[in-house]
């Protein structure tokens, strides 16, 4: 389980390498919406859950210890070394996003991957992230601008990054993609188990007839 072979370590890297570079044009986005969120600073963190994506998808995709913080860990560098307006403050958001997500899954010792896990790593990456900018960028703002800009954090973790990331991770298994991976694995497992149980119930059925006929 915890051992990681060359494929695992080469999806959790293409993962964060494509977030990393994704991240730079994300970024530009708060710069765009600075008027629309000027009188309500708080409302930024609507938009944090993005940021989480690249460790829950490699935490579900991949399925192991330390999968989520390296993804993270990837983006956030690569987008650092890309230019990203935060500099290296970028790496520390990163060690936060993806430690949130890592922690969930140790909370289950990395044996379930469903959605309310998925949604409990959004919400303590939102967390962490939270605390983290708090401290970094918004020791002026008022603890109830403060505690506003949780709530949409928190709200944004479960959803942009919980929900849609197991939603996500969920339909490239459906495509065949992920065949090689634990992820895939699984939704083929659960393809074969439904034939098998309408087989079952064909049988019980026919049973039935039969019984009912004698």
């Amino acid at each position: 389980m915890t051992r990681f072979r060359t494929v695992d370590l080469l999806v959790t890297v293409l993962i964060g390498a494509a977030f990393g570079v994704a991240f730079l044009g994300y970024g530009q986005l708060y710069t765009l919406i600075g008027p629309l969120t000027a009188a309500f600073k708080p409302a930024e963190g609507l938009l944090a859950g993005i940021w989480f994506l690249p460790a829950i998808l490699a935490a579900l995709i991949v399925r192991k210890p330390g999968a989520a913080l390296l993804a993270e860990m990837v983006a956030a560098v690569l987008s650092m070394l890309l230019g990203s307006q935060w500099g290296w403050g970028t790496a520390v958001s990163g060690l936060m996003q993806g430690g949130g997500v890592e922690l969930a899954f140790l909370l289950t010792r990395y044996r379930h991957f469903t959605l309310p896990v998925a949604v409990l790593g959004g919400l303590l990456s939102a967390v962490l992230e939270w605390g983290w900018e708090k401290f970094a960028y918004y020791q002026e703002m008022s603890w109830a601008f403060s505690f506003a800009m949780l709530g949409g954090f928190l709200i944004s973790g479960a959803l942009l990054c919980g929900v849609l990331g197991w939603a996500a991770s969920r339909a490239l298994a459906a495509t065949g993609a992920l065949d090689s991976m634990p992820a895939g694995r699984e939704r083929a497992q659960r393809a074969r188990a439904v034939p098998a149980v309408g087989a079952e119930g064909s049988d019980a059925q026919r049973a039935a007839r039969d019984d009912a006929r004698a």
